[in-house]
């Protein structure tokens, strides 16, 4: 029995192997048996007729060839089954290793096996597949975990309007501090162009006074008093100044050299003006009116007329005991008066112009009063001069230079394209006679 079960598998096995073979469709493989003899060289053995309606022993081993024979079938299935997914999965996986490593498909690293030369063990194939596909899995995860963490780190809209307000918010602050520092600069260059300027016009005057002496061919004045100021023009930005200011005074003598042919009036000779009161000591002849003492805003008008183009002496004495004043001109009294602020002293630290009436301490000048033509010999004494003394000075027997307010070169600036010219004004005079 044992016999025959052996030759029944050697035929189960030989049809198996025909099967894979390729046999024709509907063939049948008949086995008959043999002696021991025959089995042992491979013969089929022959079909055993069944008795009392149980299986014989040939028709049990035929029924399991038949069974190991669709055993084998389907084995050959699933592994043509397998191999055909084992090398899709190879070829994806060549494809992706290829993208990622930046290798063609179907090359891998040396040692390694290709996608074109995969192992010949299933269990090795599945191994490396399952090594790749965790790979993969792994390199995905690190993928998505770098993704969550860009997410993560990213601002949200909200957070980057909240972000964007609070930047504008401070370069909003930056520019209106740039701004308050700017207005600041600003005002500081105004102040400084403002003195430049003053120094400017100072030197461009003091330049074209020398220039003007150069084309004279006079180098100097003769005697620090020997000069005039020269107003061409009717501005209201032609003057001389006085640099030293007067003090606290209760009498007051004021003489000087004139030449104007202004007409209608010659304007203002000269103002003294201090903090509260521009009008402190004022000078004019504005219009058609008459010329006019102005002593703390109050008013006396003069009985002189100097507006014939020559060169004349004036004189002016005043005094706060009852306001009493006295005018001169060229050595002889033409009128007298009182009442003029009196009890009032003269203040100090204020400014003196010559040529300008001062609306303001220094400035503001009115074109219309100013003064046209020439002034020297400007003195101011700290008491009333005697009426003997104003006639030495007016015929030039005497030179007296005032002991507040002395005539000298050093003492006197002009400005605005005012000059200074050398002059001798006694020898002037004789020759306006």
């Amino acid at each position: 029995m044992l016999v025959l079960l052996a030759a029944g598998v050697a035929l189960a096995v030989a049809a198996a192997a025909a099967a894979q073979d390729g046999p024709a469709p509907g063939s049948r493989f008949v086995c008959t048996a043999l002696p021991p003899e025959a089995a042992r060289a491979g013969c089929p053995l022959p079909a055993m007729p069944m008795q009392g309606g149980a299986l014989s022993p040939e028709e049990e081993l035929r029924a399991a060839v038949l069974q190991l024979r669709e055993t084998v079938v389907q084995q050959k299935e699933t592994l043509g089954a397998q191999r055909e997914a084992i090398r899709e999965l190879t070829g994806k996986l060549a494809r992706c290793e290829g993208l990622a490593g930046g290798k063609a498909p179907g090359r891998a690293a040396t040692g390694k096996d290709t996608m074109g030369d995969l192992p010949r063990d299933p269990g090795h194939v599945v191994e490396q597949l399952s090594r790749s596909l965790q790979t993969l899995k792994d390199r995905l995860e690190s993928l998505e975990h770098q993704l969550r963490v860009n997410v993560s780190s990213a601002v949200l809209p909200s957070d980057f309007r909240e972000v964007l307000q609070q930047r504008l918010g401070e370069l909003e602050r930056q520019l209106l501090r740039k701004v308050a520092e700017l207005e600041d600069e600003k005002s500081l260059l105004h102040n400084e162009t403002s003195a430049h300027r003053q120094k400017t016009e100072s030197a461009l005057n003091a330049l074209l006074q020398r220039v003007t002496e150069l084309e004279r061919g006079n180098s100097a004045f003769k005697s620090p008093d020997a000069f005039k100021v020269s107003l061409p023009l009717r501005t209201n930005y032609l003057y001389g100044k006085i640099k030293k200011t007067l003090p606290e005074l209760y009498a007051f003598t004021i003489c000087l050299w004139l030449r104007s042919s202004a007409l209608p009036g010659i304007g203002t000779p000269f103002s003294y003006a201090v903090p509260g009161q521009a009008n402190e000591i004022v000078l004019i002849e504005w219009g058609n009116n008459p010329i006019e003492l102005l002593i703390n805003d109050k008013v006396a008008q003069l009985p002189l007329f100097v507006s014939d183009g020559k060169w004349h002496h004036i004189c002016i004495t005043w005094t706060t005991r009852d306001g009493m004043w006295e005018a001169f001109q060229d050595g002889e009294k033409l009128g007298t008066g009182e009442n003029l602020a009196p009890w009032h002293p003269i203040k100090p630290g204020g400014v003196l112009i010559l040529g300008q009436e001062q609306d303001t301490v220094g400035g503001r000048f009115d074109a219309t009063q100013a003064f046209v033509g020439e002034l020297s010999q400007f003195n101011i004494w700290d008491r009333v001069l005697r009426a003997q003394e104003i006639i030495n000075i007016a015929n030039c027997s005497t030179n007296m230079p005032g002991n507040i307010i002395p005539w000298v070169d050093n003492n006197v600036d002009v400005f605005g394209g005012a000059s200074k010219w050398p002059v001798e004004t006694c020898e002037e005079r004789l020759l306006d006679l």
